[in-house]
């Protein structure tokens, strides 16, 4: 676990460590390299650890963290409590804080336990000040003013995101990096009036949200990589049924079970072309928490007034990683059912052809004679396979793509310079690598892409033919994003920044990167 702490907003995880607390010495092994100059090195003395390869210019601080948390009424596993208090300790903390965190967490322990952490806490912070006075820092000290604050990651984020949209039906199973969401969930159910349902599997789970979608619930199933191939099959019934249904898929190393614990984004082609055929799907991008708060709560609108699936892409990285925030304003986001009725409509027709591609939906139980399955149908509903029916109907799905980009598509966000020698074109967790590096050039600029289906083609042509130079940044090894805006714009990035060891991109690489690029 790494932890960013500064007065000015952290973007990103970095590739240096000022304080590096080891309980083993596989920690001190990976990560000693990391330690800046004049940096700390906290470890147990009582395990004769190995600092040999630490530089002579990163101060060393061996402390007795097993035998304190012992002397204070714990056991050794309270170690890493007294290196959580002696490190408040060095960087000039508030204790009372990290006491008050200790009692959240252990709450359902027990008072003895929360006394026992309490003791350990303490212990550590004490010995920490009385023996490295000298080298005691101020980064904790608290502001005198500021604004409250919160500490959300993007499973958080989206499950708040789809209560604040008036969520009323989830099924999820549980699938890392998307399985907070469901935990998130299922708490809240009463409070907010939604239904959590656990399925035995991500078949399962879409069928659910598909059928509480078509009873005119808004419907929301959250997976993986792994997970989506399941749902593949329900995705493109979604389509053809026109059935409103949001969809958040977190990314993970791949293919097959891959590298489960680690990041990636090699999912966004097939989000795009899951299932067989064509159909409307309209498919979102976050770069962070905020932005998976935000296009949740659009995608549940976006669901019910194309009545078609919308998918939210998030990557490992985004969904486990916690960031503060200030607290998330909801209080302009109005629900919109689009065409929907629940009054009973002589001659009533599911499928009719309109202009737009939206028919106007209603729901059992209303008086209307609807049908949905899985063949092309008629405005009815009912199975026809007649050449212009199909025409028709195929016609009328696709149109709402096009009429989504008229209406609800925004233009890309660009961050720095209008004009600039080096833009960075990306999406997804990179935003915030990303953002942190450029803080350090005033001839460089981002193009952050969040909508991936309809696709920003014409802003994002003019943006791109404005440019000195392109790089491309993605997790993945084919370039998929460089790919679809090749295949949408017709330019070309021809320098790609790829990784895919799981591991996210840090802003010290991209600096690196652009600095290559600038000759520096």
């Amino acid at each position: 676990m790494q932890i960013s702490v500064s007065d000015k907003e952290v973007f990103a995880p970095t590739q240096h460590t000022n304080l590096l607390v080891a309980l083993n010495q596989e920690t001190i092994d990976l990560h000693y390299h990391e330690l800046v100059e004049g940096g700390f090195l906290l470890f147990d003395v009582v395990s004769n650890l190995d600092t040999s390869k630490v530089s002579n210019n990163v101060h060393i601080f061996p402390i007795p963290l097993a035998k304190l948390a012992e002397s204070n009424g714990g056991s050794p596993l309270m170690s890493n409590t007294v290196a959580l208090g002696a490190t408040i300790g060095i960087l000039g903390g508030d204790i009372a804080h990290l006491k008050n965190l200790l009692s959240e967490e252990f709450a359902k322990k027990g008072e003895e336990v929360t006394q026992q952490n309490h003791a350990a806490a303490l212990a550590g912070y004490d010995y920490a000040r009385d023996h490295f006075a000298q080298f005691t820092t101020s980064t904790l000290k608290p502001k005198e003013e500021h604004s409250p604050l919160m500490v959300v990651n993007g499973n958080q984020a989206a499950a708040l995101g789809a209560v604040a949209a008036g969520l009323q039906f989830a099924a999820i199973y549980p699938m890392t990096p998307t399985s907070n969401i469901l935990h998130t969930l299922a708490p809240l159910q009463k409070e907010y009036g939604f239904i959590y349902k656990q399925p035995e599997d991500e078949l399962a789970a879409i069928n659910m949200a598909l059928g509480a979608s078509f009873a005119g619930a808004r419907s929301l199933v959250a997976t993986s990589g792994g997970g989506f191939c399941l749902m593949s099959e329900g995705y493109g019934l979604a389509g053809l049924a026109e059935l409103p249904v949001v969809i958040i898929e977190g990314m993970r190393g791949a293919p097959a079970t891959g590298i489960p614990t680690w990041t990636e984004q090699g999912d966004l082609r097939f989000v795009l072309h899951a299932h067989q055929g064509d159909f409307p799907r309209i498919v979102l991008a976050a770069g962070d928490a905020k932005e998976a708060f935000d296009l949740t709560m659009q995608a549940f609108n976006l669901a019910d007034i194309y009545q078609t699936p919308v998918l939210i892409l998030v990557d490992k990285h985004i969904c486990e990683n916690d960031q503060s925030y200030e607290l998330f304003d909801y209080s302009g986001y109005e629900v919109d059912r689009g065409k929907f009725t629940t009054e009973k409509i002589e001659n009533y027709q599911r499928f009719a052809l309109s202009s737009d591609g939206i028919s106007l939906r209603s729901t059992p139980g209303t008086g209307n004679h609807l049908l949905a399955n899985s063949d092309e149908h008629d405005p009815y509903g009912y199975s026809n396979e007649e050449i212009e029916n199909r025409n028709q109907q195929m016609q009328k799905r696709m149109k709402k793509l096009e009429t989504c980009a008229q209406n609800h598509m925004p233009a890309p966000q660009l961050f720095g310079p209008d004009k600039a020698d080096v833009t960075i074109v990306s999406w997804g967790s990179n935003k915030g690598s990303i953002l942190q590096a450029i803080e350090q050039f005033d001839n460089v600029n981002f193009l952050h892409l969040t909508w991936v289906n309809p696709f920003p083609t014409q802003a994002v042509r003019e943006r791109l033919q404005k440019a000195k130079y392109l790089i491309n940044v993605e997790c993945n090894y084919t370039a998929q994003m460089g790919g679809l805006i090749k295949e949408r714009t017709g330019i070309e990035i021809l320098d790609n920044y790829l990784k895919y060891d799981g591991r996210p991109i840090y802003p010290e690489e991209i600096i690196e990167k652009v600095n290559k690029v600038l000759g520096r």
